[in-house]
């Protein structure tokens, strides 16, 4: 299964995007604020924990890019959710409810853009996605 995150809107503190599923339109997203990160962290040749200037912790979106997805349990939401691999600079990129950027911290939050800067009905669209992947094996998202 293909998931494709178009973002559309870069605001000052959020980013607004449409997820699509296999090629049809599935729900909105709010995620962090786009930030330019650098390819190789600076301060460690790495890309994972990067300290540089460009990544504010819980304040930037996760680089454009395709990402394998795999379904793990979460220790803080104690529950499965779908989790991205190989971020560069993120650890823990999960896609999960909640209702603005402060609930993202670099994750990708689904649901319906109904009102700026927020989406709503968050849990409900997650509950749908996650019955769509849950049979999958292989799972990727691509950013754009």
């Amino acid at each position: 299964m293909k998931l494709l995150l178009k973002r559309k809107f870069k605001g000052e503190t959020y980013t607004m995007g449409d997820l699509y599923v296999d090629g049809v339109f599935f729900c909105n997203t709010i995620e962090d604020k786009v930030r330019d990160l650098p390819a190789i962290c600076p301060d460690t040749s790495k890309w994972q924990s990067c300290t540089c200037k460009e990544k504010v912790y819980a304040q930037t979106t996760i680089p454009a890019g395709i990402y394998k997805i795999t379904l793990e349990k979460s220790p803080k939401f104690k529950r499965i959710l779908p989790l991205l691999h190989n971020v560069p600079h993120f650890l823990g990129i999960l896609i999960h409810a909640g209702n603005t950027e402060r609930d993202s911290a670099g994750c990708i939050i689904v649901g319906k853009n109904t009102i700026k800067g927020k989406v709503l009905q968050s849990k409900d669209t997650l509950e749908a996605l996650m019955k769509m992947l849950e049979n999958e094996k292989d799972i990727s998202i691509e950013i754009v």
